[in-house]
């Protein structure tokens, strides 16, 4: 685990600025670098770049051990009636969105940058339903909750787990604890189904149909995404 958390902060710092470098070369050659790499298109790109190479990483921990299949040992299972878990996830979106109308919600969070031009909306949308959450979930429910329950227990484990996804989607939300606590609660509901069915491949369907509503609805709010200054209205 430390060392997928350490290769994952280690890809990050690389990653982005040799996309921001090749942005800046090919796309923005009279904006500084740094000014680049702070741009959502690049940041997008360069966290799905360090992701693919943590999965990689992820394999090879798997297969050190000799016949190891790496979707059994992370418990992929994949649920026979996986539509009922794409409704439950798209249920906990709205459920979630009305707990935070009572919520103290600031009107302006680091997260909204991705959210300028219909370009970064589109990009910022589709990471969220496709490598975002299938990453998440191997790594939380895949490789941390399965270490946390060994030691400590389940109900300890989920916990955790639920208090650890929150912590990292933290900065996208100024920290602002209101915000937080939802994705606490969309942690503890993701992790709590991953223990009940033994299943990565439930809270996947879960947390990708949880994203995707919220798109949509993003979607639906702004006209395809063409008049995205509604979000701050």
């Amino acid at each position: 685990m430390l060392l997928i958390v350490l290769l994952t902060f280690v890809a990050g710092v690389v990653f982005l600025p040799v996309v921001g470098l090749a942005a800046q070369r090919l796309l923005y050659p009279k904006v500084g670098i740094l000014q680049v790499i702070t741009y959502p298109l690049v940041s997008v790109l360069g966290q799905g770049l360090a992701y693919l190479l943590i999965f990689a990483f992820m394999s090879l921990i798997v297969k050190r051990v000799p016949g190891q299949d790496f979707w059994r040992a992370i418990r992929w299972n994949w649920p026979k009636n996986w539509s009922s878990y794409l409704l439950v996830g798209m249920l906990l979106s709205f459920a979630l969105q009305g707990v935070a109308h009572f919520l103290p919600i600031p009107k302006v969070l680091p997260v909204d940058q991705f959210f300028r031009t219909p370009a970064e909306a589109w990009a910022l949308s589709l990471f969220g339903i496709t490598l975002a959450p299938l990453f998440e979930e191997l790594f939380f429910r895949g490789f941390l909750y399965p270490v946390l329950a060994r030691r400590f227990g389940i109900a300890t484990a989920v916990l955790v787990t639920a208090a650890s996804f929150s912590l990292v989607h933290a900065p996208q939300l100024g920290r602002a604890w209101g915000p937080v606590l939802v994705i606490f609660l969309v942690g503890l509901a993701l992790t709590i189904t991953r223990a009940v069915t033994k299943s990565v491949a439930a809270s996947l369907i879960m947390h990708i149909a949880y994203n995707a509503t919220i798109s949509v609805l993003l979607f639906v709010g702004t006209d395809g995404f063409r008049h995205l200054e509604r979000l701050n209205q």
